[in-house]
């Protein structure tokens, strides 16, 4: 039993003993870490291998990986760099350096790495595309437009490749060029979401506001997280005097981005249009974090105090005001009308007097001021105080390239279905979704007090060093009752979570198996082996662009133990929750579909399995059986749910 506690002690040994350690088995358990988003962890067994094969480039790489993941920046590039030096033939690695670069604002280095990677993979398109953003950063246009000259002779028939060279011609000014090029990419792609998005920034710029909401309705479709659409289409629909349809359309860029200047503010504007003054208090109050010397928003809010009947809060707010614009009148007279509310009336007339010595001067006049719809941002004139804020440059927003976007980003947008319930000892609460899982031998398990109580948790919170400490030592401390005493399955399950834990599978499932031969009936260990085959096979299809034999081996001996669960306790919903999991994982929709069923059956107000049985329809085609589901799922919580049926409902 030596092997299970080896990885415990290899930390603290000195490099010669440390060389001894199976390196092999060190990378998986490091990969395994990465890929659940166990950064800490992987960065420790990475450094492990760089201790014991200080030649190795492959563990400078994924250390450089995790580091990106944890927005090192400055250390991904470094590890980069050193894996490079070891092996200066590998793609990926310079492709990874550049995307930090790109992070860190060093653009003529990002170039420099994307230029060796297209020298080793001519036909990388990632790189060529990231290329070209970069040199638009180094605002190198003519560089730029040759590179997707370049990429056009390689991909004749790519919309994105003419969307870019649309770009390229905006920012030369050339609308002529740019337009023909956006129309040449939706004839090819007709539902490219950049190419929708260029054509209503041009269509903003020429006031044909229709047409602009209509080719954001259109990108949004495909890429409804991207909260620009959301607050170019707001704009589009307030010059249509559609102000519920703009406020709709901030709301989501909110909902997307919470930091968004321009939504909160421009919200703020129409809440006040619409009597909402509490709310549009809040909004200018987050500008005003934000921005604490914005004096348009600052009068703005005093607009709104003055409303709800802060006249202090007003007074304060319009003083402040007049004092950056000493000769902002309106101002003033604002601030005479609020004093004479609250009984100051020679303030009241103070401040008419000086509006009153303004119009007889004939130098000094009142400001007529004709009121504009909109404004620049960087516009800060107080008379505009009224004018919604539009982007300095209308400039599409690029985004890089990546194959190492992370594995919850992407499950925002696409349709799959919500992860497992694990057994697990550190569950991250959802802020939405408040179901609690529970399952009757689990309570059983914990109440023998072998180690911490498990729970099933839909969601896995990442380990702190302490908690990855506190596994090392439960594995060192069963080890020893399991080697010198009576082994149980008990035993044997509660080391096979201290191996789950720390990302060892392997070593976790043979476990399982062993304390199976002892319990053979138990429900609960045969769920737990499907957990771990599950876990170590989802990592090496991840890894792969096609599942090999040995992957979908593994998928069906989990099915199998998930079967056998079913077999023994047919009430067990989360067992029956796994099938579909995997079911959908192979494309079977509608076993998926009879799975989750099953999981609905024996507990009716499941939401995850809603959610995940919508999923499963709308993959299959299904789509009105598909919305139910998710609109029931919604209804207990799920919120993300309503994303795919706003999305799916329009596209069907």
């Amino acid at each position: 039993m030596f092997k299970h506690t080896l990885f415990l002690v290899a930390m603290c040994l000195p490099l010669s003993v440390c060389a001894q350690i199976n390196t092999e088995r060190v990378m998986l358990m490091g990969r395994n870490a990465l890929y659940y988003e166990d950064y800490v962890l992987s960065i420790q067994r990475f450094s492990m291998v760089i201790n014991a094969r200080p030649y190795l480039h492959e563990p400078y790489f994924y250390r450089a990986l995790a580091k990106f993941y944890l927005e090192d920046f400055m250390g991904s590039e470094a590890d980069c760099s050193e894996s490079l030096r070891l092996n200066p033939y590998v793609a990926n690695t310079y492709q990874l350096r550049g995307l930090c670069r790109v992070n860190m604002k060093k653009y003529a280095g990002a170039v420099a790495d994307y230029e060796r990677v297209v020298a080793i993979e001519p036909k990388n398109r990632a790189a060529w595309h990231n290329m070209v953003l970069c040199r638009f950063e180094l605002s190198d246009y003519a560089a730029a437009d040759t590179l997707v000259d370049r990429m056009m002779a390689l991909w004749p028939r790519d919309a994105e490749c003419r969307t870019m060279k649309a770009q390229a011609a905006l920012y030369r000014a050339d609308t002529v060029t740019a337009i023909a090029q956006i129309d040449s990419a939706l004839a090819i792609d007709a539902f490219d979401a950049q190419a929708l998005s260029l054509k209503a920034m041009i269509c903003l710029q020429r006031e044909q506001y229709a047409d602009a909401e209509d080719c954001l309705t259109r990108a949004i479709l495909q890429r409804p997280r991207a909260a620009g659409y959301y607050v170019n289409r707001a704009l589009a629909r307030f010059h249509q005097d559609n102000l519920r349809g703009a406020m709709d359309d901030y709301d989501m860029a909110i909902e997307i981005e919470p930091r968004s200047y321009l939504a909160h503010f421009n919200r703020g504007l129409l809440r006040a249009q619409v009597g909402d003054d509490n709310r549009a208090i809040a909004d200018f109050d987050f500008v005003l974090t934000l921005e604490p010397d914005n004096m348009i928003a600052l009068y703005n809010r005093a607009l709104l105090l003055d409303q709800t009947g802060d006249y202090a809060g007003a007074i304060r707010d319009i003083s402040t005001v007049i004092e950056a614009y000493p000769e902002f009148w309106t101002g003033y007279l604002q601030r005479a009308a609020i004093r004479r509310k609250t009984g100051d009336r020679h303030g009241a007339e103070r401040d008419e007097f000086r509006v009153l010595q303004a119009r007889m001067d004939a130098k000094a006049g009142l400001r007529q001021a004709q009121p504009r719809k909109t404004r620049k941002q960087s516009e800060r004139d107080i008379d505009d105080y009224a004018s919604l804020v539009e982007a300095d440059a209308a400039e599409p927003e690029r985004e890089y390239e990546s194959a190492y976007r992370g594995r919850v980003q992407d499950r925002r947008v696409q349709l799959e279905p919500l992860p497992w319930y694990v057994l697990t000892h550190h569950s991250e609460p959802s802020p939405t979704n408040r179901y609690i899982a529970y399952y009757a031998p689990l309570e059983h398990f914990n109440s023998q007090g072998i180690v911490a109580p498990l729970q099933l948790a839909g969601s896995e919170a990442q380990l702190t060093q302490a908690q990855l400490d506190a596994h090392f030592a439960d594995i060192a401390r069963l080890s020893g009752l399991i080697d010198h005493g009576t082994p149980s399955a008990q035993l044997y399950a509660a080391r096979a979570m201290a191996h789950y834990h720390v990302r060892d599978f392997e070593a976790a499932a043979t476990d399982l198996e062993r304390a199976l031969t002892l319990a053979p009936q138990s429900a609960l260990l045969h769920f737990a082996l499907a957990q771990m085959l599950y876990r170590e096979h989802e990592v090496a299809a991840a890894d792969a662009d096609v599942h090999n034999v040995t992957t979908q081996i593994g998928f069906a001996r989990a099915l199998d133990c998930l079967r056998r669960a079913t077999e023994l306790d047919p009430a067990f919903v989360y067992a029956w929750y796994a099938m579909g999991g995997i079911y959908i994982h192979q494309h079977e929709y509608a076993l998926a579909r009879q799975a989750y069923s099953k999981a609905l059956n024996i507990d009716p107000r499941f939401p995850d399995a809603y959610y995940n049985r919508g999923v499963a329809s709308l993959l299959e085609g299904n789509t009105q059986m598909g919305l139910s589901d998710l609109s029931q799922a919604g209804e207990y919580g799920i919120y993300t749910a309503y994303n795919l049926i706003k999305r799916y409902s329009k596209e069907h």
